[in-house]
């Protein structure tokens, strides 16, 4: 089976790094024109659009925050500006800010709530309004649009010490599967990935060394996944391949979420 997005433009949030920047370029490559979002780190996602560029596709770099309205807004109107349309929303921004409970700060729960949730509403509400304007185009995708909201294995597995993260990524779920019930009749397709262990820069610590062999005990399929693993299932689920897969999470995570540690009665 062979995908191909041509036709497409795909906005990625939280592109210049990470699993954004592994699904953008994975995007790229599959023929979608892409929109590279940032919110710092203008430098990185500069590098990314040189490298789809370089490789004969379409891309431009957008800052924006995420979690700011009139921001938003903009990012979807400079998208429109440059490539005409939206096919794909891959929204991927999201952070930590992590402390015990009981010294978690308001200002660190907001943080974490606002890009990791509010974030996502906004950026899921801004393309179903453009999606409202356009017409399915049949010889590109089945689909009048397609979004694809990044959550985590923490959207069912506890998490002491990142209850922010974890009530983020729990929301994301709920919010998803809301906005799938809701506008599945329109023929967009709304759907999760939900990483687990990915050997990404953030995560150095915790998948090197002796940190990765603790790691690993949570670990069924006994290794640790890649940006690229997550890159593909967001291509998939962007492309005709996935066009009966709606209102679903899939989990990237070699089993994580199993809860591998019950595998012996607990």
């Amino acid at each position: 089976m062979q995908i191909s997005l041509k036709g497409q433009v795909a906005l990625v949030t939280g592109a210049s790094s990470g699993l954004g920047a592994a699904a953008a370029k994975g995007l790229a490559d599959s023929g979608a024109a892409v929109v590279v979002n940032f919110h710092s780190q203008a430098g990185p996602a500069e590098k990314l659009v040189d490298e789809i560029r370089a490789a004969g596709g379409q891309a431009i770099a957008v800052g924006a925050d995420v979690s700011k309205e009139k921001e938003v807004e903009q990012l979807f109107e400079k998208t429109i500006e440059a490539f005409g349309r939206l096919d794909i929303l891959l929204a991927n921004s999201g952070l930590q800010q992590d402390a015990a409970v009981d010294q978690m700060t308001l200002e660190q729960w907001n943080t974490v709530i606002n890009v990791n949730l509010t974030g996502q509403f906004l950026c899921a509400r801004a393309a179903l309004r453009q999606f409202a304007t356009q017409e399915i185009r049949p010889d590109i995708s089945r689909a009048l649009g397609k979004i694809i909201h990044m959550s985590s294995v923490h959207q069912v597995i506890p998490w002491a010490g990142h209850v922010n993260y974890a009530a983020s990524k729990g929301g994301v779920d709920l919010l998803m599967r809301s906005i799938a019930q809701e506008v599945g009749e329109r023929r967009i397709r709304v759907n999760s990935i939900a990483p687990g262990a990915i050997r990404t820069a953030i995560n150095t610590k915790a998948t090197s060394g002796d940190a990765e062999n603790k790691l690993l005990k949570l670990i069924p399929y006994g290794r640790v996944g890649e940006p690229e693993d997550v890159a593909n299932a967001v291509v998939w689920l962007a492309s005709d391949a996935s066009d009966y897969i709606h209102g679903a999470t899939l989990f990237i995570d070699g089993g994580m979420s199993l809860y591998p540690g019950f595998r012996d009665n607990g």
